[in-house]
């Protein structure tokens, strides 16, 4: 039975209702998060917003406070799951290595029987142009792509995602270029949200007061969930307070997170920065674009990569047949040994013939008969030339994968020079 997309899913992110939502691996830390927003808002509206309904009469106004804290948690809670279950801009994964940006480096050629066979490159970063200036992008060993600008490699979720800002813990999942939005909105939020329930839980100590004509001490005393209320709220300012102006900061200056920590660092320049105005318009202002991935199609059945096309230049330069490459290199370094040996018997065979002529011609000189010792110390010096470069060749050939194989350069020569020498010997005969 074929397998949906999330099920072969190579990333470490969790699937719910069938792939139609998509959480980071710590996906369990948004309990933590909607129990820090859910509980202080129970206790806000249970002991506090419930004793003010009757006390802006005539209109009942104080009903409102009750609704609007409810309605404005639900708005916060949206927001949340829209940030935490939602694709953040995964790039999918490739198959293969991109085929189009392997490129031959003839400068790096080797001289293989005459002919040149260029060396296999692949460049592990290129330039990309951004607003007129070259901007460097990497290659990503894991998804096997040229990562987009801005676009970085998540190590929790195991993902490039584009435009990432940063991973996020306590909504469990990366904060990239389709849920930014809704991540800010969410933050400053619950910004207002801490500023509300602070807000009201004040008023009513002040409520106290006045119709029981109590002190500060007396009030507190009848309502204590009020003075905890506060306390809380005014210590998650300081954390959803800062993180939204931050952010406010990062809009304003087009940079994200990932960004702010790495260009301060390494002192460059920032080329996306369109002005404050145009910075909020693309952020606030622009469609949020459509998931690359779809989840829940039907996945496709990973295929064997395509071979390189400089593997058969090089196989067609040394005059080398196709083969698997799962072959086993033993027999082609038997051949590469045997083609040595005969390079290597087709000198020692002219070597010879040429001594047997000249011995001829001197002893129809009148030359001595002793002169035969030349030949078997040209043959015992062939021996241990055919030996070196027989290990030689073995030393080169041995380890390569099929189709791979060249002739040690050693080996050329002295073929090429021994037939040479009895060209030039025979035209003389």
């Amino acid at each position: 039975m074929a397998k949906r997309v999330f099920e072969v899913w190579k990333g470490s992110n969790k699937f719910i209702l069938g792939g139609r939502f998509i959480f980071g691996p710590d996906a369990r830390s948004l309990v933590v998060t909607l129990s820090l927003i859910i509980v202080p808002v129970v206790l806000f509206c249970v002991f506090v917003a419930r004793h003010l309904r009757h006390e802006f009469s005539p209109y009942n106004a104080g009903y409102a406070i009750l609704v609007v804290a409810i309605l404005f948690t639900i708005y916060v809670l949206i927001l949340l799951f829209l940030t935490s279950a939602r694709d953040p801009g995964i790039l999918p994964r490739n198959l293969h290595p991109p085929e189009e940006e392997f490129r031959y480096d003839s400068s790096a050629s080797v001289e293989v029987g005459g002919r040149q066979t260029p060396s296999l490159q692949f460049p592990r970063t290129k330039e990309v142009m951004v607003n007129g200036i070259p901007v460097r992008v990497k290659y990503c060993d894991t998804c096997m792509l040229y990562r987009p600008p801005r676009c970085s490699h998540c190590s929790i979720c195991n993902n490039c995602v584009e435009r990432f800002d940063h991973h996020c813990p306590w909504v469990g999942q990366c904060i990239g270029l389709r849920n930014y939005r809704y991540f800010f909105m969410f933050v400053s939020s619950a910004t207002l949200l801490c500023i509300y329930v602070f807000s009201i839980s004040a008023l009513y100590i002040k409520v106290l007061m006045v119709d029981n004509h109590a002190t500060v001490w007396k009030a507190i005393q009848d309502s204590p969930t009020s003075v905890v209320l506060m306390i809380y709220c005014f210590i998650s300012l300081w954390f959803v307070g800062g993180l939204t102006g931050f952010h406010l900061y990062l809009i304003g200056t087009n940079q994200t997170t990932y960004e702010n920590f790495r260009y301060r660092a390494e002192n460059r320049i920032n080329v996306y920065n369109l002005g404050c105005v145009k910075n909020f318009k693309e952020v606030f202002c622009t469609k949020v674009k459509p998931s690359k991935n779809n989840f829940r199609a039907l996945a496709q059945e990973e295929e064997p990569p395509p071979r390189p096309v400089g593997r058969a230049t090089a196989r067609e330069a040394t005059g080398g047949e196709e083969d698997s490459g799962g072959g086993n290199p033993r027999p082609k370094v038997q051949d590469d040994l045997e083609i040595g040996e005969d390079l290597l018997k087709i000198s020692q065979r002219r070597n010879v013939e040429e001594m047997d002529d000249e011995i001829r011609c001197r002893g129809s000189n009148g030359g001595a008969p002793h002169n035969t010792s030349d030949v078997e110390s040209v043959l015992s010096s062939d021996h241990h030339r055919a030996a070196t470069v027989r290990d030689e060749t073995r030393h080169s050939s041995w380890g390569r994968r099929s189709g791979s194989w060249e002739i040690a350069p050693e080996v050329l020569v002295n073929s090429t020079v021994t037939e040479r020498r009895s060209f030039s010997s025979s035209k003389e005969t």
